[in-house]
């Protein structure tokens, strides 16, 4: 993994993720736009391998640290994901959380959403990277009150990584 936007905070072991939707470096397809921008708002499919054996969860982030705010944008977050699931469908994010595993939780996103949100750079804001994070837990569940933020849930994930594996695509103002 060439790119670990958490490294700064405490290098942990890596696995693998990889998609049938979306590549590392590579830009996002329509679908994974924002339907604002004429895109489909679909959560890209994903699955993951190599995590260590005793991970009891998982959770799914996806960030926009390009974003124009001082503090990125969060597009999507779930977690509680049980360690038996080791791949997310397309669409996985739709709004409340019906193509989600049983027991996994969708946190709002920076739309206040529940969902998966799509990429939509703004004008002049270049190349943004969408940086896909899926955290290996030593917790079968956090206890997140369902109106947090994904930055709380990113604080939890941190006191309970035993590794992370990472795929940041792209998107560029005015590519859709």
């Amino acid at each position: 993994m060439a790119h670990d936007p958490l490294e700064r905070f405490g290098a942990v072991p890596q696995f693998t993720v990889s998609s049938d939707d979306v590549a590392d470096g590579t830009p996002l397809s329509r679908e994974q736009w924002g339907a604002g921008g004429g895109g489909g708002d679909v959560s890209p499919q994903l699955s993951w391998s190599g995590f260590p054996a005793e991970t009891k969860s998982f959770a799914v982030t996806i960030h926009d640290p390009d974003a124009p705010t001082g503090s990125g944008f969060w597009h999507w977050a779930v977690y509680n994901i049980p360690a038996s699931v080791t791949e997310l469908p397309s669409n996985a994010g739709a709004e409340g959380g019906a193509n989600l595993p049983q027991g996994a939780s969708m946190l709002s996103n920076e739309m206040r959403s529940k969902s998966f949100t799509g990429a939509g750079p703004p004008p002049g804001t270049g190349t943004h990277r969408y940086d896909i994070v899926v955290h290996a837990l030593d917790v079968e569940h956090l206890d997140l009150d369902p109106e947090s933020t994904p930055a709380v849930l990113g604080f939890n994930a941190h006191f309970h990584s035993l590794a992370r594996a990472v795929i940041a695509p792209i998107a560029t103002d005015g590519d859709i």
